[in-house]
């Protein structure tokens, strides 16, 4: 949603109708996650994607139906073993569902805002009611959800819109501001009121959080390589060093932040606390800074605690650790040696090798970490230009 925010502007002001068009399921493998966009103009004009080139046309065209009809939102769904899915190029086996909506949210302008100022929020939209006899709790004035109806959430709960039932509003905002906290888009199920463990509307609550953090601790030559990879991921950057010679944003102009201060002080001022989302990467390999800088991160939240340097190296630092009062289980929350073992030497490779342990450690999907090996990290013949890992 944030890549179409200018066309969708621009095509506002020169007096067009636009239709969204919103992955809101995706069973099986898809081309797209849930929260995929594209917007067409009553013009025919098209930004934004929502099957990477598999399904556009098609969904280009029920857009252009719905503008001319004015018709009401609707849910298409589109798989392997559909003629007309698999005629437009859905070869990947799996099953998606695309919200064609011909209105935009009355609510577009405050979310339109609050994207561009990467406040926290999130959109919940109805996406499928079973059909059944008129419920007698729903009064003449709440008729109930339907299809396409959404409402704008913000952290403290605040609603803008209406799903077509107060009850369903209230409980749909809870579980959003907790989507929020996670940084997550979910898919909810309820009763037509709200009610909990029932089936019969089905809502997708996509989350639009800031982008994680990413705090690396050391002005090195590998900083810059990692911080680089991580803006690619989308992590926000902080690259912190007490060494106000090292720590200049000229030597690190891809970082959205340089910090020259003592890693440990610095963690004491970061605001918001860090999270489960959230990366720390110690770079420096030295224990007047490593030590003080693990003790820290050790008492956040944060989801990743990675450290540079050789297994004597770490040994040497847990050891240290151990001495300054941290306990053994603690310890195993630090990824060390950093990274999975790809065989990286240079620090483009060892910054590949860190984001991918840290990946794999978001998803909790197996993976060869440097951590749990044995013997020497670099192998007979490797290049020099790691040695200082």
């Amino acid at each position: 949603m944030r890549e179409i925010l200018d066309d969708l502007d621009r095509w506002l002001g020169d007096g067009r109708r636009v239709a969204l068009a919103r992955v809101v399921g995706v069973d099986g493998s898809g081309p797209r996650d849930p929260g995929a966009t594209m917007a067409v103009s009553d013009a025919g004009e098209v930004t934004g994607s929502v099957s990477g080139g598999c399904v556009e046309g098609a969904v280009v065209t029920a857009a252009l139906e719905a503008l001319a009809a004015d018709r009401t939102a609707e849910v298409l769904t589109f798989g392997y073993s559909d003629a007309q899915a698999f005629s437009v190029g859905l070869t990947c086996g799996g099953t998606i569902r695309i919200l064609v909506d011909p209105k935009l949210p009355r609510f577009y302008s405050e979310l339109r805002d609050a994207l561009r100022q990467a406040r926290p929020i999130a959109v919940a939209t109805v996406i499928r009611v079973e059909e059944a006899p008129a419920i007698e709790s729903l009064t003449a004035v709440s008729q109930g959800p339907v299809p396409g109806d959404s409402i704008l959430v913000n952290l403290t709960g605040k609603i803008e819109g209406s799903l077509g039932n107060a009850d369903l509003d209230r409980v749909v905002s809870r579980d959003a501001v907790g989507a929020i906290s996670a940084g997550q888009s979910t898919f909810r199920h309820y009763g037509a009121c709200g009610e909990a463990q029932q089936e019969a509307v089905e809502i997708f609550i996509e989350a639009f959080a800031p982008p994680p953090r990413m705090l690396i601790f050391g002005a090195v030559d590998f900083t810059a390589a990692l911080a680089r990879v991580a803006k690619v991921l989308g992590y926000r950057v902080t690259v912190c060093d007490a060494r106000s010679t090292f720590a200049t944003k000229a030597r690190f102009p891809m970082a959205d932040e340089v910090v020259s201060a003592w890693p440990h002080v610095y963690l004491e001022a970061v605001d918001p606390p860090l999270e489960e989302r959230d990366a720390i990467c110690v770079l420096t390999h030295d224990p007047k800074f490593d030590v003080p800088a693990l003790q820290a991160a050790l008492r956040t939240r944060v989801g990743y605690l990675g450290a540079l340097g050789s297994r004597r190296t770490h040994a040497e630092r847990c050891q240290g650790l151990l001495t300054s009062g941290v306990s053994a289980p603690e310890l195993e929350r630090i990824m060390g040696p950093i990274g999975i073992d790809i065989g990286a030497r240079t620090p483009e490779e060892t910054a590949v090798a860190i984001c991918a342990e840290i990946i794999a450690c978001r998803t909790g999907r197996p993976a060869p970490c440097l951590r749990d090996g044995e013997g020497a990290i670099h192998h007979p013949g490797a290049e020099t230009a790691g040695r200082g890992r």
